[in-house]
């Protein structure tokens, strides 16, 4: 596996997973042991020189590299299944503070290390199974200065740039205009090394409360038979936020649905249910602005260099003066309140706006939807229910149905006026 895997960087995964979005999770299952498997892992060493050390059934492909601000260092491998200690990565030793791992493309895994001060990476590679002894992937660094670090980051993004291929095309116009349906695309947020919130212990990760929501909302809405429904992640995949817009737009999605979960620090005390957000460049409030900070960190957590914004990300905050995808957004996002509290419990307060990176689609209305706060008993405890999914999901599709349906009317009565 090792001689045929090839690297790819930050870019080409993305590229790979808007040509053609991963398997379903049974699916996934069903290849899972196909894949090699991480089963330990344990750091040694002091602030000076810390090593990291995996064992994995199977010798595999590694690239390692480095990020600044913060200082995190990035390991890339092909696709693994990480059967490792609970709880592994949040204490870290020496050089590393904590690290996180998971699946950021449909191929490829990703470990994410954060360290306590810039590090130089002396060696990264994986060790044959020799002995009785599993194969081995083994990660040395040392302490270095800043002024080192960003010499060797620069080198690191030259190689990554040489590495990058281009983006597949995506479907076709006369591909699409063969059906005339709506496409509506939901986005379940976080996914692979991003886990979200956590709650029960740091056994529900909000990554699966989402996808599970999500899967269940395009069911019901494919259902009806009126849309085409795509989520942007169908499994645990992390995907880029400005990847998330690109999917959509390039789609011509006609209504993008971000979904999420909140979480409070119990200093703010304990608030339950669903918020609707639309954009703003100001928030409209502070838990507004708190969120949208946190949410758009998803990058920088999967181990992303946000130091500079895609060209598309500018062309976008120059685009949001398009007033009618802004106004669109907030009439969808006024009818899933007006849906959704007759049946789910809603914050006290549940149309905010803040400034999420998701939601900067200039041409496609989009808002984003904390189902409930997993800080909340009682909001975690519906958030993992199939029932109380099944039914929120349904007075989402009555929104959806009196949006397109409004939408529908007004085009009709624009071409009766020409």
């Amino acid at each position: 596996m090792a001689g045929r895997w090839t690297t790819i960087g930050i870019i080409a995964a993305v590229a790979l997973m808007l040509g053609g979005m991963p398997p379903a999770r049974g699916q996934a299952r069903t290849a899972a042991s196909s894949f090699p498997v991480a089963t330990d892992i344990r750091l040694a060493g002091d602030e000076h020189a810390t090593r990291l050390v995996m064992d994995v059934t199977t010798t595999i492909g590694i690239r390692a590299f480095t990020l600044a601000d913060p200082y995190r260092v990035v390991v890339d491998i092909p696709q693994t299944v990480f059967q490792l200690p609970a709880k592994a990565g949040e204490t870290g030793r020496g050089l590393i503070k904590a690290y996180r791992y998971g699946l950021v493309m449909a191929g490829g895994s990703r470990i994410v290390i954060d360290v306590t001060k810039p590090v130089r990476i002396e060696k990264a590679t994986v060790l044959e199974a020799r002995g009785g002894e599993p194969a081995r992937l083994v990660l040395d660094l040392s302490a270095t200065d800043r002024e080192a670090f960003m010499r060797h980051l620069a080198l690191d993004r030259t190689a990554l740039r040489a590495s990058q291929s281009p983006s597949p095309p995506v479907a076709s116009q006369d591909a699409r205009s063969r059906d005339p349906r709506p496409l509506i695309v939901i986005d379940p947020g976080h996914g692979g090394p991003d886990t979200g919130t956590k709650a029960g212990g740091g056994d529900i990760l909000e990554k699966n409360v989402v996808l599970d929501f999500a899967i269940t909302l395009r069911d019901q809405l494919e259902k009806s038979g009126r849309y085409r429904v795509v989520l942007t992640r169908t499994d645990d995949t992390f995907i880029p936020l400005i990847e998330r817009v690109k999917f959509a737009r390039q789609r011509q999605a006609e209504l993008f649905i971000s979904v999420h979960a909140d979480a409070l620090p119990k200093s703010e005390g304990d608030v339950q249910g669903a918020t609707i957000y639309t954009l703003s460049d100001t928030a409209s409030d502070a838990e507004a602005a708190r969120l949208a900070e946190a949410e758009n960190r998803s990058d920088a957590i999967a181990g992303i260099d946000l130091t500079k914004e895609p060209d598309d990300v500018a062309d976008i905050l120059l685009d949001l003066a398009h007033r009618e995808t802004k106004t669109f957004s907030h009439a969808f996002a006024r009818l899933l309140v007006g849906e959704m509290k007759s049946s789910v419990r809603l914050h006290k307060k549940p149309l905010k706006s803040a400034g999420f990176v998701v939601l900067k689609a200039p041409d496609v209305p989009s808002v984003l939807i904390e189902l409930g706060y997993m800080t909340n008993r009682q909001d975690l405890k519906l958030l993992t229910s199939e029932a109380w999914r099944a039914k929120a999901a349904g007075t989402m599709v009555k929104a959806v149905e009196q949006f397109f349906r409004t939408r529908l009317a007004g085009v009709d009565a624009a071409a009766r006026q020409r």
